[in-house]
């Protein structure tokens, strides 16, 4: 089962969606790291804050950007449940925010590593989950 979804991720189907979906990310997280630091630099907030904010602002970005064109073929276009997916896709990757926050304390403070270069590895640490969860949950695939 293990291999025929690694294959699949190679070969298969869900190849064209997983890079979707990283570009998606990759697009997002740029996103994310950018408005952290006008968070802290220009706005003064506490890192953790600026980091949380900026996920929830992403959060949401994504979740249009995935809707429209990483899962395009299961697409959500009621308004009702565009809601519900939305409010999924909220839980999915909220779920991921102390991943990502906790390793990002790890990294600044315990690690002494730049808060901007610390968040970019949390959020791909945290990638994978939020892909596989978003995927079977928030789009039903």
């Amino acid at each position: 089962m293990i291999r025929q979804y690694l294959r699949n991720i190679h070969t298969g189907p869900l190849r064209t969606q997983l890079r979707r979906f990283a570009i998606v990310g990759a697009v997002t997280s740029a996103l994310q790291l950018l408005l952290l630091w006008l968070f802290v630099r220009q706005a003064g907030l506490y890192y953790l804050i600026g980091a949380l904010v900026s996920i929830e602002i992403t959060i949401i970005i994504s979740y249009v950007l995935n809707n429209l064109w990483t899962f395009a073929t299961t697409r959500i276009t009621s308004r009702w449940a565009y809601l519900i997916g939305l409010l999924k896709t909220n839980i999915v990757r909220g779920s991921a925010i102390p991943i990502q926050l906790v390793l990002l304390y790890l990294f600044v403070d315990w690690g002494g590593i730049n808060y901007i270069i610390s968040n970019a590895v949390a959020i791909g640490c945290s990638g994978i989950y939020r892909y596989i969860l978003d995927a079977k949950w928030t789009w039903g695939q």
